[in-house]
């Protein structure tokens, strides 16, 4: 599918020479190799240097026939954008930052919400086997080390010629080191301990682990409980069972025990009204 579609806007820069030797570039052309093969979900693997957004330029490059698989990964984001359109930066090469392609035409719009979902537990659960660290999801995709943000990850709908079409983006603080945290909350694998922070084998890994839920989900027509994604994901989520504060976008608060994920990945907060199921907002895990 080369070629069959624009290139990514204003970010194919040739990768330059580096002076960290604790943050050495990826390297492209063994990334290709490992992921993009015969039957796999990644058609293709680009790096980049440098751009603004790589969710950005990924969902233009879908406008215009990206192909499901395409994967952009930028060695330094100057204005990642998160949840709730926040923008977020980090130092060049000090993590894995990255966004996908999906297209999964043949599942039923009311499953999409289970993507950010997937692709946080997948996060999660190959970032763990590779550091031997402890991780959990925060409701809904939020990365954890204990109660520190490892990784965010962004979802976006583009509606496009071919059909509805995914573009997830991954955020995942490797060797960022205290100072360059962007909040006390944050944390990296180095900061943890991890026993391993080459980012090849943890990109690979991630989107090998995406691939494997992504298969099962789409071949269960988008049914989480089906494929087991929803039972792997209660098991990953450290939100379920404490008390929480969910600010809501449209304003205001919810608090209350955190009890359930229903069948579309929302959120069941038992308050003293009653239930309160929750498509968005951002958790505060109360102590």
């Amino acid at each position: 599918m080369e070629g069959a579609h624009r290139p990514y806007p204003g970010v194919m820069l040739p990768l330059s020479s580096y002076g960290d030797l604790e943050r050495p570039p990826l390297r492209p052309a063994a990334l290709r190799r490992g992921l993009v093969r015969e039957g796999s979900l990644w058609r293709e693997v680009r790096v980049v240097e440098r751009t603004r957004s790589s969710n950005a330029d990924l969902v233009v490059a879908a406008r215009a026939g990206a192909p499901e698989g395409a994967v952009l990964v930028a060695e330094w984001q100057t204005a990642g954008r998160g949840r709730l359109d926040r923008v977020w930066t980090a130092p060049p090469r000090a993590g894995l930052t990255f966004s996908l392609v999906l297209r999964p035409v043949d599942v039923p719009s009311a499953a999409l919400s289970w993507l950010p979902l997937l692709v946080g537990v997948s996060v999660a659960s190959a970032t763990a086997r590779l550091t031997d660290l402890q991780l959990g999801v925060k409701w809904p995709n939020d990365v954890l080390a204990g109660d520190r943000k490892l990784s965010g990850v962004l979802a976006e709908r583009v509606d496009t010629p071919d059909g509805v079409a995914v573009v997830v983006g991954v955020g995942l603080n490797v060797t960022t080191r205290a100072d360059e945290l962007p909040t006390p909350a944050a944390t990296s694998l180095a900061l943890e301990g991890a026993t391993a922070t080459d980012r090849d084998p943890l990109l690979r890994a991630c989107l090998r682990e995406m691939a494997d839920w992504y298969g099962r989900w789409r071949g269960a027509g988008g049914d989480a409980a089906a494929c087991g994604l929803r039972a792997e994901y209660v098991r990953a989520c450290t939100t379920l069972g404490r008390m929480v504060r969910v600010e809501v976008p449209t304003g205001g608060a919810v608090e209350g025990l955190a009890r359930d994920i229903d069948s579309a990945g929302h959120l069941v907060v038992g308050t003293d009204r009653g239930d309160v199921v929750l498509g968005a907002g951002d958790v505060v895990h109360v102590r």
